[in-house]
């Protein structure tokens, strides 16, 4: 990979986020863990419990060649509701907050820019509360969070809240989704 780059995002539950980017044509990996807080390596009753000031988070390395950061955080936008602070639908408390963990200046700059742009545009009811940050640490999740969506098709949670947000993502951004 010519111009391989990383990011790492945070939109509540990293199962949907974690899906939909490794659909994406250009990112190599996407994986659920934790950034964002100070205890080093958690564990996921650790930053569910709100302690640890991780959130569950996603982190991508993709192809800039292929996928650019901008429309990695177009795409982010889409999966989750930046309007609501700390929460998203049912799942409340800071490790579901939403957050872009930027790598270098220029995605702080990007993110800035995309968050002033959408707050412009009133897409939502409320202004964007998502916190950017520059990324100091990432930690994977346990083996058995990692590719849950597909592994776990039949599992409610995903049937219900994830399925439809999959769809929706694969519909509006269909000319991004990997082939076959």
């Amino acid at each position: 990979m010519a111009n391989k780059q990383e990011a790492t995002f945070a939109g509540g539950c990293f199962w949907c986020i974690e899906a939909a980017f490794n659909m994406v044509e250009g990112v190599t990996l996407a994986t659920s863990g934790y950034s964002g807080g100070k205890t080093v390596n958690p564990s996921y009753q650790e930053v569910i419990s709100g302690h640890t000031g991780h959130a569950e988070a996603v982190h991508v390395e993709f192809d800039a060649d292929t996928i650019s950061y901008e429309q990695l955080l177009a795409m982010f936008f889409q999966l989750h509701d930046p309007t609501t602070l700390n929460r998203q639908g049912n799942d409340v408390g800071t490790q579901y907050r939403s957050m872009i963990l930027t790598h270098n200046k220029t995605q702080q700059q990007l993110a800035d820019s995309v968050i002033d742009y959408l707050n412009t545009a009133n897409i939502w009811d409320s202004p964007i509360v998502t916190e950017v940050q520059p990324f100091n640490a990432f930690y994977p999740a346990e083996s058995f969070h990692q590719d849950y969506v597909n592994k776990n098709p039949n599992q409610p949670y995903c049937q219900i809240l994830i399925g439809p947000k999959l769809a929706q993502f694969k519909t509006k951004f269909g000319e991004f989704i990997k082939k076959g």
